[in-house]
């Protein structure tokens, strides 16, 4: 499942714009399935500072660990707390209430997700 509305990175993470200078992050349906049972998910504190590439978190699951990379630079504002008490939110609902993180970028979100795949570049990059 691969939605028109989101952006993708090679990592298998989506954004969605939310706001003028907010996005929203999460891993693909691609992902969850490729690591199992999602078991724990360890994410940065509201306010941590990360940038478009560095590792952010992590995802633990019953065949692995797996790091979750920025696809964008920004700051967080909010976290999925959710996630800590039900972590298999990751699989049920990916773009949904499995969501991870907002962040507030620099500038415009248009201008945030300008290197990041669309829908058609994310398909391709997992045919």
């Amino acid at each position: 499942m691969i939605r028109d509305e989101l952006h993708y990175t090679p990592e298998h993470h989506w954004v969605l714009a939310t706001g003028a200078d907010l996005v929203r992050v999460g891993v693909t349906d691609y992902a969850q399935n490729q690591l199992g049972d999602v078991v724990a998910v360890e994410l940065p504190d509201v306010g941590t500072a990360v940038r478009a590439g560095d590792v952010f978190g992590e995802v633990e699951s019953t065949k692995s660990r797996s790091d979750v990379v920025a696809p964008v630079t920004g700051e967080v504002v909010v976290v999925n707390t959710d996630l800590a008490e039900q972590p298999e939110l990751v699989n049920a609902d990916p773009y949904g209430a499995g969501w991870m993180l907002e962040l507030r970028v620099d500038g415009r979100t248009e201008d945030a997700v300008l290197d990041l795949l669309d829908a058609a570049g994310y398909a391709k990059s997992i045919a």
